[in-house]
């Protein structure tokens, strides 16, 4: 018996085709609790190519006594077998983290900003106007280099020590970080309070502040199952690079109750049902998170993969 197929019914107002941004290796991984190992990761990577993913976000360059589970990011990143064609970003949160990059040769960098105070303290150890100051730098050499840019923004739409967050805070960071250099800028919802409506007022705040949405991402946690009705909103806004998470794995180690990423799967599904192009074999794709949840020891969170591994 074939597997089940979504019926292909495109909608109006909605891109032909998406990037999909997969994060599964770094905001995936980073959250376990134990230590993946190096030659799982490269594997995790290589497979993921294998389905068609052109943008694997392979590794952190942060200090290891932040997050351990991504300390052998030099490591993997020699291991790894790049290839033509497929995108390998790094995050570096500093300078240190940048000479780190430049000097293992990848071509894309990301910082990780946050859009309120608090977060800004608890995760940078900096205020919120501070936190740019130290970016600055890092951006600015990084261009030097020749290298992209892309400026993650964390709490998006809600803040487990503030609450909700003015969406026009969010895009006044966005636009800072544009004005910097970043090329692409990714609003989270860290801990996955947004709704539809939520998104679509929040991406007109960045445009109307001066972003362009086809300088805008999403990234959304499914913490409480909204993060495929929100993408479908961000889609509707103009949006076309999602970021997901194969497997569904991930979260944020700096905020307890952030839960897994939007599934990579899970988008493919409802892509592939809109006619949206996105140049993922989602059959590999599902095998590969199947094979990494064996390796980690429990059941994908995704639905899709639940549902054609069954």
């Amino acid at each position: 018996m074939s597997r089940e197929l979504p019926v292909a019914v495109p909608a109006a107002g909605l891109p032909e085709r998406v990037t999909i941004y997969e994060v599964g290796a770094r905001d995936g991984l980073q959250n376990e609790a134990t230590v993946v190992p190096v030659e799982v990761k490269a594997q995790f990577l290589d497979r993921l190519a294998d389905a068609g993913l052109g943008v694997l976000e392979a590794t952190s360059f942060v200090h290891p006594r932040w997050v351990p589970q991504l300390a052998d990011a030099g490591e993997l990143l020699a291991r790894l077998v790049r290839r033509p064609g497929i995108d390998y970003p790094v995050l570096v949160p500093n300078e240190r983290g940048l000479d780190r990059a430049l000097a293992a040769g990848v071509g894309h960098v990301a910082i990780f900003a946050s859009a309120t105070e608090t977060f800004a303290n608890r995760n940078l150890n900096r205020t919120l106007d501070e936190q740019f100051t130290m970016f600055a730098p890092v951006v600015e050499r990084a261009r030097v280099e020749g290298l992209r840019v892309r400026g993650y923004v964390s709490m998006c739409f809600g803040d487990p020590w503030e609450g909700a967050v003015a969406t026009d805070q969010v895009a006044a960071v966005s636009r800072r970080l544009v004005d910097m250099g970043c090329g692409q800028v990714s609003l989270g919802d860290t801990i996955g309070t947004g709704t539809p409506g939520h998104v679509e007022a929040l991406l007109d705040a960045c445009v109307a502040a001066g972003t362009p949405v086809t300088q805008l991402a999403v990234h959304f946690h499914d913490t409480y199952g909204q993060a495929l009705a929100n993408t479908l909103a961000a889609l509707r806004r103009g949006v076309t690079t999602v970021d997901a998470s194969a497997g569904g794995l991930g979260g944020c180690p700096y905020a307890e109750s952030a839960t897994g990423n939007l599934a990579t799967e899970d988008l493919v599904w409802m892509l592939d049902g809109l006619g949206i192009a996105h140049g993922v074999d989602l059959d590999a794709l599902v095998a590969t998170s199947v094979w990494m949840a064996h390796r980690l020891g429990r059941p994908s969170p995704s639905r899709v993969v639940r549902a054609l591994s069954g």
